[in-house]
């Protein structure tokens, strides 16, 4: 069930509006020292192919975003602590500035709910007349705010408030809790204060606990569906973002100061950046669109170019993981970053030369985007990861057929871009077909031989947000427990079969991990050594004639580099598989040997939900019955034993 669109017209903030908070807050700040502290949650249980690796060596976007707008907001006493580099941080020892902060976040995505409801537990043990204003976001509670406010008496847990929205969210939360917070009063206390006087109901994106009984919220209160930034050059600087991170450390507690400058890149050697948002393609298993409200949104060149150059001075960094969701998706667009970044290379930019970046598209506007390619590997783009799912056209099509993908892997290839195929695994694809290039194998095969160097397959599972996720339920499809093993968050990762219409899902799984097998094994590492995938041009045509080519000895030196590189993927890739096998092969056997409990009914909300008239909550996924003593009902959960 996807987010339900504003009205149209209204999805979008004003020009500027997320400006005018930040200046805003910068006026107050002089009168409220706080101190924050942002947490990333992660669970260790879901490192495997295909983002081990990247798991630890990216920081994400979303949080130092967050960070970046505090302090750009007048906060510099902020802080960001990523639980992959940081698993035994324990909030509840937590001190900033040799006290305990005004505000705790956490972040966290479906996968990671487990440590992020640990962390906002840890956090509640401080005492009350310490305690900080507990605020949780990211993906988890953009679609299922209610996971992180306890329903339990016994155990009377929770966020005080939930931010389904970005920072211009947050920044309007501050603004109207620190207009009214007195003089040394908490933030905690103030934004209670707020919420009993109606002052957060204007404020679209928040869903927050109200009234009590039994220890617990009486109902949630859910002011609706956020509005958007148009207008992504409206953001702060994420510069600011990366001068916050917390060392890596086996300490429960914080360090007196954040990563040095100088060893930023050590810890996050790729960095993230969000260049566009948003996909005018409607898969029915994908939340993007929807959470977009239909919009494409993107920054300009000039200020993609100048963040790519601030990095670069500021932490060394060289290397960068466009955050997009398809970033061909506006031809118009597209270009006019190209050029932009194709003019600082030009005019002699050091630090552009030296950057190199990748990001995501779809093989149909690859195939659009042919004649551009040597502009686009000239501004830096090195890799492409492709959303190739089923070259058959069988789950859904989109412009990925057989001869089409081959000729976008090898147009990309030929202008010095590596082609990176995602794939998606689905019922009703065989292991192997004898005369059709239908079966999982006969695309890994035909992936490589076109030139993959990695390799990503995962499982169709139910997503959250997506046109398809509550039919997914309601008919039956969907586990809810194998055996006596229920089926957690972390394992809802598209890497365990735990939605399957298969009278045999253990074939499901085992057919996942032989592709990976297939793709990443012995014989294929040695073969790499003499025919190497990665023996693409250097540089596009273009640059021939650059007054920046390098030396002979440089060149031959890349080349060989170059020539050796697939040979290390396939190590790399082989690594990988060790920690995927020893995770999913467990989960195999018990879809081989134990029963399957199937679910007819989706989570939902266990407490009440409505928006702050009493009506229906929006995010209240799916809409819950109305009950005779509340607004707002969870959903009664059935289920069915195979």
């Amino acid at each position: 069930m996807e987010l339900p669109p504003r009205a149209s017209g209204d999805e979008l903030l004003q020009p500027g509006a997320l400006v005018s908070v930040r200046l805003r807050l910068q006026a107050m700040a002089a009168h409220h020292d706080l101190a924050t502290v942002i947490a990333y949650a992660f669970d260790h249980r879901t490192r495997m192919l295909p983002f081990i690796g990247a798991d630890v060596r990216m920081a994400p976007a979303g949080v130092r975003a967050i960070g970046s707008a505090m302090v750009d907001a007048g906060f510099p006493k902020t802080r960001i602590v990523l639980q992959q580099w940081n698993r035994r941080f324990r909030p509840s020892q937590m001190r900033l500035d040799g006290r305990i902060p005004d505000l705790f976040m956490v972040s966290s995505m479906q996968i990671h709910t487990a440590p992020c409801i640990e962390l906002i537990q840890d956090a509640c043990r401080i005492d009350p007349a310490h305690r900080p204003l507990i605020i949780a976001g990211g993906p988890k509670t953009i679609y299922e705010p209610w996971g992180v406010f306890s329903s339990d008496p016994a155990n009377p847990w929770g966020a005080d408030v939930a931010v389904t929205g970005e920072e211009y969210v947050l920044l309007s939360l501050l603004e109207v809790l620190l207009a009214i917070r007195g003089e040394g009063e908490s933030m905690r206390s103030a934004f209670y204060r707020a919420r009993d006087e109606g002052l957060l109901d204007a404020i679209p994106g928040l869903v927050y606990p109200r009234g009590e009984r039994d220890n617990i919220a009486s109902e949630l209160v859910d002011t609706g569906i956020q509005k958007l930034l148009g207008d992504l050059d409206e953001q702060p600087s994420p510069v600011l973002g990366y001068g916050l991170l917390e060392l890596p450390s086996r300490k429960a507690t914080l360090g007196l100061s954040a990563i040095p400058a100088n060893k930023v890149s050590k810890y996050s050697p790729v960095g993230s950046l969000v260049l566009t948002l948003g996909c005018k393609f409607k898969c029915p298993y994908c939340p993007i669109p929807a959470y977009n409200q239909r919009q494409y949104r993107t920054k300009s060149g000039e200020r993609i170019a100048e963040e790519f150059e601030q990095l670069y001075h500021a932490y060394h960094m060289r290397v960068y993981f466009g955050a997009d969701d398809n970033f061909f998706n506006d031809k118009e667009r597209t270009l006019s970053i190209a050029e932009t970044l194709s003019r600082k290379i030009d005019a002699g930019s050091r630090p552009h030369r030296k950057i190199h970046w990748g990001t995501e598209a779809t093989v149909h506007d690859v195939l659009q985007m042919k004649d551009h390619l040597p502009l686009l590997r000239k501004a830096g783009l090195g890799g492409l990861w492709l959303g190739v799912e089923d070259m058959s056209g069988a789950l859904v099509r989109k412009g990925q057929g057989e001869d089409q993908t081959v000729e976008a892997f090898k147009l990309l290839r030929s202008n010095g871009i590596f082609p990176m195929p995602m794939m998606m695994h689905h019922d009703t694809q065989p292991l192997v077909t004898f005369k059709s290039q239908g079966g999982l194998l006969n695309q890994v095969r035909l992936l490589r031989k076109a030139g993959a160097i990695t390799m990503q397959v995962m499982m169709l599972t139910p997503a959250v947000g997506s046109k398809l996720y509550v039919e997914t339920f309601e008919s039956g499809l969907a586990y809810k427990q194998v055996g006596k093993t229920p089926v957690e968050n972390y394992i809802i990762d598209g890497n365990h079969v735990v939605a399957s219409r298969a009278k045999k899902p253990w074939r499901k799984q085992l057919n996942i991990l032989l592709a990976y097998f297939f793709f990443y094994n012995v014989v294929r590492c040695l073969f790499s050594l003499v025919f190497s995938k990665t023996d693409i041009p250097l540089e596009p045509a273009l640059l021939k004639d650059s007054p920046f080519r390098t030396k002979r000895s440089r060149r031959m030196a890349r080349k060989t580099m170059m020539h050796f590189a697939d040979f290390f993927a396939q190590l790399f890739g082989m690594w990988g598989l060790v920690f995927t096998v020893r995770r999913t092969f467990v989960w195999m056997m018990r879809l081989l040997f134990r029963k399957i409990h199937r679910t007819t009914a989706p989570p939902g909300s266990k407490l009440p939900m409505c928006a702050p008239d009493g009506g229906p909550a929006v995010h209240d996924l799916p809409r819950a019955p109305v009950p005779a003593d509340a607004p707002c009902a969870p959903p009664a959960e059935e289920t069915q034993t195979e």
